[in-house]
């Protein structure tokens, strides 16, 4: 097996759309009025899901968390530490949640968080060098 993508099981999908596209600069893959929309950050595939479409599939009631909720976390990654502010920055203009301010942490990596519409926490880092895998 191989990580093909990652998903959220999402209430509102316009919303969320609109919040990874618009916000995040994902690309999006399918047509928005959907119940499963591929979208697609780098490379790695993200698709958003949306609940009662997927407790009607599975025949299964799931439980969600309302609000800001610590269950997952999305990681972006910058070059540098500039980038860090200034993507927080841009981030929380167009609608973001304001989490973590932009912050050195004493093992050398700069980071913030803000959160999605649905309360789901997104990191913005940088150990101010070019990402390798």
């Amino acid at each position: 097996m191989r990580l093909d993508g990652f998903g959220l099981f999402v209430n509102d999908m316009a919303a969320m759309i609109r919040f990874y596209r618009d916000v995040l600069g994902f690309e999006i893959r399918e047509n928005e009025d959907t119940s499963n929309v591929y979208l697609v950050k780098d490379g790695t595939l993200f698709l958003l899901y949306g609940r009662k479409d997927f407790e009607d599939m599975t025949s299964r009631k799931y439980e969600y968390v309302k609000g800001i909720n610590g269950h997952t976390e999305i990681a972006l990654y910058v070059d540098t530490f500039e980038e860090v502010d200034k993507e927080f920055n841009a981030a929380v203009s167009k609608g973001a949640v304001p989490i973590l301010e932009p912050t050195t942490e004493p093992w050398g990596q700069r980071t913030c968080y803000i959160a999605d519409p649905e309360g789901n926490l997104i990191e913005i880092g940088s150990f101010n060098k070019p990402f390798e895998r």
